[in-house]
């Protein structure tokens, strides 16, 4: 210090001189300082930005690579919501689908069963032609003594033959009968038609729409089948008949919307049409076929109603004053009728079910275990406890206390487990949007726990809507809102009749036989599919 001091100047001035140059100095090392804290603060900045870009770029990456596998997976795997057991037994056998359940001291494993080897027996209802066949002649005699051989007994053994459908005219021949003063004549009534003065008669017309509507067999098909043997009925008049008699049975259809409505458990779900005659729409443009399922379980009712649109108004006008519990899947089309309605409504845990397993389809080939294969698990064990409640043949009350003894601890488990992972995964993939769906839906998933009646998810409704479907892909489209309207009606009435245990073609004759025949709403209500037995239908 002393040396510094002497070092000094002793002219002031040249003090003053060297303490501004140090004070400089000293103000650019600090302007040089804040220069370089800003530069590392956006270096920091940077590379914040970088990071955060590249976890998007990734999230973006596989969210690309999630929907080209699950787009290979739709276009050349199996349709099957079904995975394969080494795709989702993962972490530990606790976690396996095993099929024993303890209840205190019982173990419940559903019954083994084993088919059969060899051919199945025929159905005892066919009729038999006995066709006798004998030994004549030098087969008869015994080659050892030369006795005649005695008969000790048969051999039977059937086989099934198909002979082409039998048809044939009706000849309504109306006697005319006259009184010997020539002043009266009177000519025998013919029973009411189902189509007034048409060659068509009630078998036919069962024939023409269960081949379309049950087996979803074309108009133009059954054009050319009737062509082939010598029967020539285009198909406009084919189509003319289905419209009037989807007109004839609206009645049928309208106490069936009342049974359906007195009821308070209800299913919906819709799917599209193409309509080629439509008022300001065009050609291409797609309607709705609505469905609802419900009605009495001794008495269930599957209703088919066509709308050009899938606005809110739709449900509304469907359901009108119906209160009680409504099962759909997530479409909000449905929220203004809850609301307006004051509707309990429920979610569909098959959906939920469905968007994990494509996110584990997503996935691809990789053997990596993940939240999805988690939350499937965990979804089939809900599965498995109403699948062993069918099993046990169980009635409302005992399935409710049932799903409130296994399925709710599952239940708790499963909302723990998205609380906890729902933040840890992107939410654009495809793990991510089953998550949230899970999560957006919870009330309304697991409010069947409320009411034994109720179903864990809406297939019913999406199973009645299937014939639809598939008839669509063969018919593809209705001409005229005639035509769907008609479809919808027919749909309607045969699917009741299946969900009742009547098969279609007997069950449709009959109604087009004793329909135009009924004069009144007590003759009307003996025809509905659930107050009709099998024995009590007509065929021939």
């Amino acid at each position: 210090m002393e040396k510094a001091q002497k070092q000094l100047p002793d002219d002031v001035d040249l003090l003053k001189s060297l303490l501004a140059e140090q004070a400089l100095k000293l103000d650019k090392a600090a302007t040089q300082k804040q220069q370089l804290l800003a530069h590392n603060e956006q270096l920091q900045t940077d590379k914040q930005t970088v990071v955060q870009k590249n976890k998007h770029l990734e999230a973006q990456v596989l969210t690309l690579r999630e929907q080209l596998n699950l787009a290979i997976a739709r276009r050349y795997a199996a349709s099957s919501e079904k995975i394969s057991p080494d795709q989702y037994l993962l972490f530990d056998e606790a976690e396996t689908d095993t099929e024993v359940e303890w209840e205190d001291d019982v173990v419940i494993v559903p019954a083994h069963s084993r088919k059969k080897g060899g051919r199945k027996k025929l159905p005892e209802t066919l009729p038999r032609v006995d066709v006798i066949h004998e030994l004549s002649g030098d087969d008869l005699v015994c080659p050892h003594d030369g006795a005649t051989l005695a008969e000790i007994g048969a051999v039977t053994s059937e086989q099934l033959d198909i002979i082409p459908a039998k048809i044939q005219v009706i000849r309504h021949i109306r006697k005319q009968y006259a009184c010997k003063c020539g002043q009266c004549i009177k000519t025998a009534g013919l029973p009411k038609q189902p189509i007034p003065k048409s060659m068509a008669s009630p078998g036919l017309l069962a024939h023409i729409a269960v081949s379309k509507y049950q087996d979803a067999l074309p108009l133009y098909r059954q054009e050319t089948i009737l062509r082939r043997i010598g029967v020539d009925i285009p198909r406009v008049t084919l189509a003319n008949w289905m419209i009037q008699v989807g007109i004839l049975i609206q009645p049928l259809v309208n106490l069936l919307r009342d049974r359906l409505l007195e009821y308070d458990i209800i299913q919906m779900d819709e799917t599209t049409v193409q309509v080629l005659k439509e008022p300001d729409k065009k050609a291409q443009s797609k309607s709705y076929i609505w469905l609802q399922r419900g009605g009495p379980p001794d008495k269930p009712v599957v209703l088919y109603d066509y709308d050009p649109g899938r606005s809110a108004e739709v449900p509304k006008r469907l359901l009108g004053d119906f209160k009680g519990y409504l099962q759909t899947d997530a479409y909000a089309g449905y929220n203004a009728v809850v609301a307006a309605n004051g509707l309990t409504r429920l979610g569909c845990m098959a959906h939920a079910r469905r968007k994990f397993t494509d996110a584990i389809k997503a996935q691809g080939k990789s053997k990596k275990r993940g939240e999805a294969h988690r939350g499937l698990l965990l979804i089939r064990k809900l599965y498995r406890v109403e699948r062993q409640a069918r099993t046990l043949k169980m009635d409302a009350p005992d399935r409710y206390a049932w799903r409130q003894k296994r399925s709710r601890p599952i239940l708790k488990e499963i909302r723990k487990w998205l609380e906890k992972t729902l933040p840890q995964i992107p939410p654009s993939s495809a793990t991510g949007q089953a998550l949230s769906y899970l999560h957006n839906e919870w009330d309304e998933l697991i409010r069947y726990l409320d009411d034994g009646r109720l179903e864990i998810d809406n297939n019913l409704a999406e199973n009645a809507i299937r014939p639809f479907v598939i008839g669509r892909r063969n018919w593809l489209f209705s001409t005229s809102i005639k035509g769907v309207r008609a479809s919808a009606n027919l749909y309607s009435l045969i699917e009741c009749a299946k969900i009742n245990g009547l098969e279609p073609y007997a069950y449709l004759r009959h109604v087009f036989t004793e329909l135009p025949k009924a004069g009144t709403v007590e003759a009307i209500e003996a025809l509905l599919p659930g107050d009709l037995k099998k024995d009590q239908i007509r065929v021939g």
